[in-house]
């Protein structure tokens, strides 16, 4: 299982994480100096831990308990700490809520379902659909087994783009006098997040974009928007997001994500693109027979949601965007089309703007582990020369997330691929400044709110973990 995780979260040379080695994952006896005596440690056979005094009396020990929180998603304590994972966050998590608005007791929740625009490419490619078709028919699927509403994530994407933008530009215009504000490295891959958490704290936070992904936007709509126009409380809504990365679980578990005020999560379970299709299997329902049905929007005033694409990668097209709105409102530059460069690798490409012989934006695309550490090192020996990157944990991005699909029969992951990619395209194209729901909210809710609290709604923060000490990986 660990491997449907990053590999930036599957790494094991790392010592800020608890790595037990095989001695301590089931020890038989243990012996734990007190002064001058030894006292024993003793499991039974039920997994119980109890200390032997010398005395012969037994003090049974509490356990220790590893949150998600806590959690790297290492392979050092991935069995572990998974299983609180797979049973906090899964599609039976999501079949139990289900289960309890059909009795008659206990109180009912509204369910609402995020469909990421990768997720419903990569069950489209399974069942010969196109995307938006694919979206429909799992609109359908959903409310068939209770869920109210289901919204497409790029909504969401919309704004994380726009405030990618103007974050950038701000950046841009203190690049002068902090030398920490750029590279602006975008922040909508929690693991890569995780990663720059854990392993390099204070010193790569400044440089992280501080906008939420496009799942924890969609959190901030569905809890604090789409609530006041249903005229609910956020703890009534149970919002679940279809992903294509397990990461995306550790993302919505975040404190930063917690309405204490409420009790709730902006976002209740993430599943990912192969537990939906495990739905379906144990459902016996084959997509391509169940009957269309149009996606939800937040707003009384539209019919239904139209599936838009946003230009650029198949990871939300950060680079693409950030750099075609700065060459624009700083240098007066219409970008039509961008060139890429292929470096070292192909999730490794660099774009320019250049004016007489004079680099005006440099900008790169960074996928996968290889290329992150690269870049980390580049940065800490003040050598980078780039003004944005748009850094993804798994090689080829999201599309390729671990949550996706895999190949079927006679099929290779490069085929795949661009399939994915041809169906993820498919939509018309949009930019999220012309996109005029975006445009209304901005103006009727958040305008409203305060620009402290818009920030607070858009943007996140992130945390420097320190690492663990030499004593949690002791052998016994």
């Amino acid at each position: 299982m660990a491997s449907n995780f990053s590999g930036v979260l599957r790494l094991t040379d790392l010592d800020d994480f608890i790595t037990p080695s095989q001695e301590c994952v089931k020890p038989v006896k243990v012996e734990k100096k007190q002064g001058r005596s030894v006292a024993k440690i003793q499991i039974e056979d039920d997994g119980s831990y109890f200390q032997v005094n010398q005395d012969g009396q037994m003090q049974k020990l509490e356990k220790a308990k590893i949150t998600l929180n806590d959690c790297l998603a290492c392979s050092g304590c991935i069995t572990s700490a998974e299983s609180i994972l797979i049973t906090q966050q899964s599609h039976e998590e999501l079949y139990k809520v289900l289960r309890q608005n059909k009795s008659s007791s206990g109180e009912q929740k509204v369910v609402v379902v995020s469909l990421s625009p990768q997720s419903r490419a990569s069950l489209a490619a399974r069942y010969g659909l196109s995307s938006a078709d694919a979206a429909r028919r799992l609109t359908a699927f959903f409310k068939n087994l209770g869920v109210h509403y289901v919204f497409d994530t790029s909504f969401g994407r919309a704004f994380s783009l726009l405030e990618s933008q103007r974050e950038f530009l701000e950046r841009f215009s203190r690049k002068g006098g902090d030398k920490n504000v750029l590279p602006m490295l975008a922040s909508a891959c929690p693991g890569w997040i995780c990663y720059a958490e854990k392993t390099h704290g204070d010193f790569i936070l400044p440089y992280i974009s501080t906008t939420r992904s496009p799942q924890q936007m969609m959190g901030s709509l569905v809890k604090k928007f789409f609530t006041t126009q249903k005229d609910l409380e956020p703890q009534q809504i149970y919002h679940v997001t279809v992903m294509p990365c397990y990461d995306k679980k550790l993302e919505a578990s975040r404190p930063d994500f917690y309405l204490s005020e409420f009790e709730t999560r902006e976002v209740d379970c993430v599943i990912t693109s192969g537990e939906v299709l495990k739905m379906l299997e144990e459902e016996g329902v084959s997509l391509n027979d169940v009957n269309p049905a149009p996606l939800d929007t937040m707003f009384s005033n539209v019919c239904g949601e139209e599936l838009l694409c946003h230009a650029g990668s198949g990871s939300g097209g950060y680079l693409h965007h950030v750099y075609t709105h700065a060459a624009k409102q700083l240098f007066g530059v219409e970008v039509e089309d961008i060139t890429y460069k292929t470096l070292k690798n192909k999730d490794f490409q660099e774009v320019t703007l250049e004016k007489d012989g004079v680099v005006l934006l440099r900008f790169a695309a960074t996928y996968g582990f290889r290329n992150i550490q690269n870049l980390v090192q580049k940065l800490k020996r003040g050598k980078s020369p780039y003004h944005f990157v748009e850094v993804m944990a798994c090689p080829s991005g999201c599309l390729n997330g671990g949550g996706q699909l895999k190949p079927i029969t006679d099929q290779s992951n490069k085929e795949l691929l661009q399939h994915l990619d041809s169906l993820y395209r498919a939509e018309r194209v949009s930019t999220p400044e012309g996109d005029g729901r975006v445009a209304e909210l901005y103006r009727s809710w958040l305008e409203g709110v305060g620009e402290e609290r818009a920030q607070l709604l858009l943007h996140t923060q992130y945390h420097a973990v320190e690492k663990s000490a030499n004593s949690l990986t002791i052998k016994w």
